[in-house]
């Protein structure tokens, strides 16, 4: 960061010239992680609170831990709405959804289970998420328990990777469910990708590929050919960071 630069090459700034130089703050884009139909008036969102240290300096996310930290209950800040227009619901509450949604890439399925359960949907809804432990983790777990047992989530596959010695992502449960994820894909289901674009996306990508060439018996080909019908049709959609 600046502090970083500034100890590694002095220089003989005065506060504002410092200023001058620096780029203004971008802002910090989060997933919307609640359903207007559920939480009328209200907009929740899924911050992870980035703390580390790097050189014997301690860090900390500007926004998230202003968030966390600095706030308190009644506090206002700046925000904007950036519409994306295509991560959205089927317009057919029939349809069924696929999400794949590890750490803080849950907050936008948060939302779509809850307003598919307030509008009644019977598309069925299949959710897949992980982080690395199970004890402090698992976001919204009991919301998620909640809406197995009212049946308004159909499936719930978790992988916690540091729980036990060989690590064990979100594309290993993908893999494992093969077979049934085709058959949705088949039936017309649309598959939901959120969360770190660099690692997971891209893994989680390859996996329906592997999976698409296995179950259909039609190699790797056609798998990329189906692919990307599915992004065609609006059906694969991603909103990776």
């Amino acid at each position: 960061d600046v502090a970083d630069l500034l100890n590694e090459f002095p220089a003989d700034f005065d506060p504002q010239q410092l200023v001058g130089f620096l780029r203004a703050m971008p802002p910090r884009l989060y997933s919307i992680a609640s359903s207007p139909l559920a939480h009328e008036g209200e907009v929740h969102l899924t911050v992870a609170a980035v703390r580390y240290k790097n050189k014997g300096r301690k860090r900390r996310g500007v926004a998230s831990t202003h968030i966390a930290d600095r706030l308190e209950k009644g506090s206002s800040i700046n925000v904007f709405v950036e519409n994306n227009e295509f991560f959205k619901l089927p317009a057919d509450d029939a349809a069924d959804i696929i999400m794949v949604g590890p750490g803080t890439g849950v907050a936008p399925f948060r939302g779509f289970v809850a307003e598919r359960a307030e509008r009644g949907a019977s598309g069925k809804n299949w959710l897949f998420f992980g982080n690395p432990y199970f004890a402090t983790d698992f976001l919204y777990q009991t919301e998620w328990l909640q809406h197995l047992k009212n049946g308004t989530l159909d499936r719930l596959d978790v992988a916690f990777s540091r729980d036990q010695d060989h690590k064990i992502y979100v594309q290993d449960r993908l893999q494992e469910r093969g077979k049934l994820i085709f058959d949705r894909l088949e039936n017309g289901a649309y598959f939901y990708v959120c969360g770190d674009k660099n690692r997971m996306a891209a893994d989680v990508q390859k996996t329906l590929l592997a999976i698409v060439a296995k179950e259909s018996g039609r190699g790797e080909d056609y798998a990329a050919e189906y692919l990307r019908t599915l992004k065609k049709q609006r059906r694969f959609l991603e909103d990776a960071y």
